[in-house]
């Protein structure tokens, strides 16, 4: 029998960022909430519960989901995970997606990378998704783990999430073709 456990080991950048982990506060009193609504799980989430949940939200019993490989939530149910759109390409190298729990979808991230420095820029998947322009207060571990892991690469949130929306524009029709 294969050892699966292996395949579900987060990449070494995603274990070290869900070390620190992400703080988020909600003050009911003036509706304003600090930080990032985002839990990292400890490794890719099984293939079956997997399938599971992306039967349920897409309505589609003929789907299972294969082609994501989830790793994080939030408080609401959102999913984020990677997108094995690119053949050939490392997990690391496809565009992370976050899937809400009411029906939202987008490309956040063109790779593992960009995700590493929307992190360091104060933005959890699902800021990102909602508003990369938010101010944010700056997050300087994670600032650390993306330049260890992607040098050079950091850039304002608002031009990472734009350039992952401009290379895959038609992921939104993707997901409608999968939905009951």
């Amino acid at each position: 029998m294969a050892d699966t456990t292996a395949d579900l080991a987060l990449p070494a950048a995603l274990t070290e960022v869900a070390r620190i982990g992400f703080e988020w506060e909600y003050d009911e009193e003036t509706d304003e909430d600090r930080g990032c609504d985002f839990q990292l799980y400890p490794q890719f989430e099984e293939p079956d519960r997997t399938a599971w949940w992306w039967r349920l939200w897409t309505g589609n019993p003929e789907v299972d989901g294969g082609e994501f490989r989830f790793f994080g939530t939030t408080g609401a149910g959102d999913y984020t995970g990677f997108w094995l759109t690119r053949p050939g390409a490392a997990i690391t190298g496809q565009p992370v997606v976050h899937i809400g729990s009411e029906g939202e979808r987008d490309v956040i991230a063109r790779d593992l990378g960009d995700l590493l420095w929307l992190f360091a820029a104060g933005l959890g998947p699902g800021e990102a998704a909602d508003d990369p322009e938010v101010s944010a207060e700056p997050n300087e571990a994670f600032r650390v783990i993306a330049e260890r892991y992607a040098s050079g690469r950091g850039r304002p949130p608002a031009e990472i999430v734009a350039a992952a929306r401009a290379e895959f524009p038609h992921f939104s029709d993707l997901i409608d073709g999968m939905c009951r």
